[in-house]
């Protein structure tokens, strides 16, 4: 079984670059609050750290 992560958006991206906000439509995320589970990548990963400050790993599993 893989690892996933979920991941809850915190942030909003009014006025936010444009490259952030498509990191999170690329992770799925377009509301606020809303969660997504995610396969445990590194690209995954790295795209969570280009937006740390808009999104939250809630919970690992696997």
């Amino acid at each position: 079984m893989a690892k996933t992560i979920v991941v809850k958006q915190i942030g909003s991206p009014i006025r936010r670059p444009e490259k952030q906000r498509q990191t999170l439509i690329g992770l799925g995320l377009n509301k606020m609050h809303k969660t997504r589970e995610l396969e445990d990548t590194p690209s995954i990963r790295g795209m969570i750290a280009k937006i740390p400050h808009m999104v939250q790993i809630v919970e690992e599993k696997g």
